[in-house]
Order: C-alpha cells, then sequence, then structure tokens
C-alpha cells in the first residue's frame, strides 16, 4: 500500500487488490501522524508566483509576456552591449526561458505574471547566455551587475 500527500491537499491511497477496505483504513489510520505532518509542510510552504501553465491562460497572456520581454530585454541589453535576435513565448511547464546560441530567447507566458523584480532577473539569466553560455562564477558575476538578490529570486522561483 501507499500514501501520497500532494501540495494541492489531495490525500491519495493506493492500494493493491485483494486487499480489504478495512485493512487499508487501519494503514491509513497508522500513518495519520505522517499525513498531518506533510499536509502541513505544504501548507507552509510560500504560495506560489504565478500559476500553473494552461492553454487558456497562455492565449491569454502571451502578447503582453512578448512585450514586457522585447522591452526589457533591449533595456538590459543596453546596459550589457549585447544584442539579442528573437523572443519567443511559449507555454513552457518547466523552464521560465532559455537562449540559444545565435541569440534566440524563448520565455514562458507566465513570466507576465511574475513581479517585476522577478521577471527582470529571468530576462538577464537569459541576456548574460549570450555571453556566458554556462553558469561559471563568470555568468553569475554578469547577472549580479544588475540582480544582485539573484540567488534570493532564484530560491523563490523554484518553488513555482
Amino acid at each position: 500500500m501507499r500514501i501520497a500527500v500532494y501540495a494541492d491537499g489531495r490525500v491519495v491511497l493506493t492500494v493493491p487488490r485483494g486487499v480489504s477496505r478495512d485493512t487499508a483504513l487501519r494503514f491509513a489510520e497508522g500513518k495519520a501522524q505522517w499525513i498531518a505532518a506533510k499536509a502541513a509542510y505544504f501548507k507552509n510552504l510560500p504560495k506560489p508566483l504565478a500559476p500553473p501553465s494552461n492553454r487558456r491562460d497562455f492565449l491569454r497572456y502571451k502578447d503582453c509576456a512578448r512585450e514586457l520581454a522585447r522591452e526589457r530585454l533591449m533595456f538590459f541589453a543596453a546596459a550589457y552591449g549585447l544584442s539579442f535576435r528573437s523572443v519567443t513565448i511559449r507555454n513552457q511547464k518547466t523552464r521560465w526561458g532559455s537562449c540559444s546560441k545565435k541569440g534566440n530567447m524563448s520565455f514562458s507566458y507566465r513570466v507576465a505574471l511574475l513581479p517585476p523584480r522577478y521577471a527582470d532577473y529571468i530576462i538577464v539569466h537569459e541576456l548574460c547566455h549570450l555571453k556566458e553560455m554556462n553558469h561559471s562564477r563568470r555568468f553569475w558575476d554578469l547577472v549580479a551587475r544588475t540582480v544582485p538578490d539573484h540567488r534570493d529570486i532564484r530560491r523563490r522561483l523554484k518553488v513555482v
């Protein structure tokens, strides 16, 4: 038998065939403290900065995200003396953004739903990859020129 507790509050008990309902309930009752501890853990996590990805929101915010990304990229590119080629907005679920060696920038539409400081971090992060296509010390020093608190922002974005 298996119990899973999810961040949205769901508790799922998986029971193999042939196991009686009473046996399953006793198993779950025996894990009550563990379930409560996991539920409390999820309850105390910081609330997400942006909603999960879905098609409807993507269509709704895509143009806004493109405009924001272009505007901020132009601003930061001038500050760094860099240039980018294109901006694409996608419904990415596991990444906030990416940068190709050719200078093509791609961002999740959800960047438009973030507080400005967080959106700027994502944009600066990808822009700095034009100079350093890695996450070396030199890369992070570049990011820190305009986003000195990048570590805190990055940690917070991982919760999303």
